[in-house]
């Protein structure tokens, strides 16, 4: 690798090549849904400057069980944004086993990779039955009742302690103030926490100050790890790329570097699915000199808008959307789709953590009118069970 290193992207892939067992077509199939979303999310959020840091599997996740409850138009537009193939009893099947997959069905293993689902809904409301089964038994999603019309900021507390507690304490407030109100009726989450050492770790010792290109352009001085292992490497004209496996290789970070410093946002353009498996395919052994920055981000993103123009509409219309798979209450709506991530990369391994939480709620309320009765008006006292108008009057000069 050359000494200046330009901006990077990273992947973590839950994949360690051919020592890992084949999925199942129906896992495979969600597996290769998710990625298609990754993708396109990671072009539409990479349009914002700076770092960025996301858990598609959470994302996909939290959705997921969102569209056990959608139906008509609403489930269709989510399938076909999220990539969500197939009829949705066996899709939710194929998630929870890949779900499973991912935790490790039990196995012992040195490395952590924790998630965990839990649904927060209005106590009393009434939610379909066969909703809350599913979630349980294919996303380990149980129901937790709170109150979110009496006790709004009890409940935020709470969900909020939940996730960082799933996440070793790596997320913190994944709902801020105003997200939830009382017309909130359930809250899905979703929390990952992964930590890991790499195969071969960098050592401490050979960390030293080196030269990196901020944005392409601007040399800034930043703790650069450096180290020569054996590991798979693939290279173009463009750009070159580098898989580094974690311990026991079930799980490995891909690191792809354009050749350019300031080639980021062309290669950036190239991130697809199928560019993705071509790259995979190339990777081969060779023995490498790696410098890679130490580094530590934080992101936080309201994904709204964002999955709106990528096709999902009617699931945020509250005059559209169709939620009756989760309760037979007209007007729910989703109101808000909460997402934030954390990574830190250092000589021993790495640690992330990510929470996702997509709020639903009933049709807001009317925009707030003004009422300031400064000049002349006419009044009525009417009976309200008859409607018998029984005084009537104006008044020009109060």
């Amino acid at each position: 690798m050359k000494t200046q290193l330009g901006a990077f992207v990273i992947l973590l892939a839950l994949s360690g090549g051919a020592m890992m067992s084949q999925p199942s077509g129906d896992i495979k199939r969600v597996v290769n849904g998710n990625t298609k979303f990754a993708c396109e999310l990671y072009q539409k959020l990479a349009a914002a400057d700076g770092n960025l840091f996301f858990s598609p599997y959470s994302i996909s996740a939290a959705l997921a069980m969102t569209y056990g409850g959608a139906r008509g138009n609403t489930a269709k537009e989510m399938a076909a944004t999220l990539h969500f193939d197939g009829p949705q009893q066996p899709f939710h099947e194929a998630f929870g086993a890949l779900t499973r997959k991912l935790q490790g069905e039990d196995k012992k293993r040195r490395f952590q990779l924790h998630i965990a689902n839990r649904l927060w809904g209005q106590k009393d409301f009434g939610f379909v039955p066969e909703f809350i089964a599913s979630s349980r038994e294919h996303y380990g999603a149980g129901l937790e009742e709170v109150d979110f019309i009496g006790a709004t900021e009890q409940a935020r507390q709470a969900i909020n302690a939940w996730v960082q507690k799933q996440t070793q304490d790596k997320i913190k407030d994944l709902l801020k103030p105003g997200i939830l109100n009382n017309l909130t009726r359930l809250v899905l989450t979703n929390a990952i926490y992964f930590k890991a050492a790499w195969i071969e770790p960098f050592d401490p010792k050979n960390t030293k100050p080196g030269d990196f290109l901020a944005g392409g352009v601007k040399k800034t001085q930043v703790p650069m790890m450096r180290h020569s292992q054996r590991t798979r490497f693939m290279e173009t004209d463009d750009f070159s790329a580098l898989e580094l496996p974690y311990e026991q290789h079930e799980l490995s970070m891909m690191v792809r570097l354009p050749k350019k410093s300031d080639g980021l946002a062309a290669l950036e353009k190239t991130l697809t699915d199928e560019q993705l498996q071509k790259c995979l395919a190339k990777l081969s052994d060779r023995q490498v000199d790696i410098q890679l920055p130490k580094f530590k981000t934080t992101a936080e993103f309201r994904l709204d808008q964002v999955l709106q123009e990528m096709g999902m509409r009617d699931a945020f219309d509250d005059t559209k959307a169709d939620f009756t798979g989760l309760s037979s209450m007209k007007g729910l709506s989703i109101t808000a789709v909460v997402h934030k991530a954390f990574i830190d990369v250092n000589e021993a391994g790495t640690e992330a953590a990510a929470a996702t939480a997509v709020v639903i709620g009933l049709r807001s309320l009317p925009q707030p009118a003004t009422f300031h009765a400064d000049h002349p008006f006419i009044y009525l006292i009417r009976d309200n069970q008859t409607g018998s108008v029984l005084f009537a009057g104006r008044v020009v000069n109060p």
